[in-house]
């Protein structure tokens, strides 16, 4: 019903954190919502066993989202890197086939992508195919700082170059000693380049919040209905409320 792939042009732009909040947000909303993890890159072993942090991190916030991961790699590089070091080949078949039964038992599917839209997966394959044959709409997310701009409207053309449908863009991560005029501008050259609007102006919500601090945060942050671009009923009714 709801599915969204939410990608990032860096490593460090609070992707993962936003894509957890976003899929908490619509499990609280009283949407069955899963968090899905196709490549993991990054991983850390715990008792013996490699686990997936991104999913942890999910866990942490809502254990009653539904997580998925379809690769596992301990290596924290590129996937295609990662998956020829543990000599495991990356089916974008198979991620398909698992997607699709995701989609057929949840409301709602936050799909959280590894690296940028154009970093390989396996030979001659990128990101953008994967997201191609899910197809899927894609969300960018961004921090502010000097390559804002020209990272943000690189990723929007490789994505619209591709055929991709390109829901938005989020500016995450704010920290407090940003110039309202800088984010201004971001904001505005973005929207003013391309045709894709800023759906969502985030601050740094710090690590060691409670969770329903962060939804109410993030809630307060981004337009979860452009997100998805449905109305969202029980959205209305909380906003209503708040008014009174």
């Amino acid at each position: 019903m709801f599915n969204i792939y939410v990608t990032s042009p860096d490593r460090k732009d609070g992707k993962t954190f936003l894509s957890t909040g976003i899929a908490a947000i619509m499990q609280s909303l009283g949407y069955n919502t899963c968090f899905f993890k196709p490549v993991q890159t990054s991983g850390i072993e715990i008792n013996g066993f490699t686990q997936s942090p991104d999913i942890t991190l999910m866990k942490s916030l809502d254990p009653y989202v539904g997580t998925h991961f379809s690769y596992l790699f301990k290596e924290k590089e590129e996937p295609l890197i990662a998956s020829e070091n543990d000599n495991e080949f990356i089916d974008l078949d198979l991620i398909n086939a698992e997607y699709k039964r995701i989609t057929e038992n949840f409301d709602c599917t936050v799909v959280d992508g590894e690296c940028g839209i154009l970093s390989p997966l396996a030979p001659s394959v990128q990101n953008t195919e994967l997201i191609k044959k899910l197809q899927i709409p894609v969300l960018i997310v961004n921090k502010p700082n000097i390559n804002t701009v020209n990272n943000t409207l690189l990723t929007i053309y490789a994505a619209q170059e591709k055929g991709l449908n390109v829901r938005g863009v989020i500016i995450n991560n704010i920290e407090n000693d940003c110039s309202s005029v800088f984010l201004t501008s971001i904001t505005r050259i973005i929207e003013e380049y391309t045709n894709v609007k800023i759906l969502g102006i985030v601050p740094n919500l710090g690590q060691n919040i409670l969770p329903e601090e962060r939804i109410s945060g993030l809630l307060n942050g981004i337009d979860i209905e452009s997100i998805f671009d449905t109305k969202i009923e029980k959205l209305i009714l909380i906003k209503d409320k708040k008014r009174k």
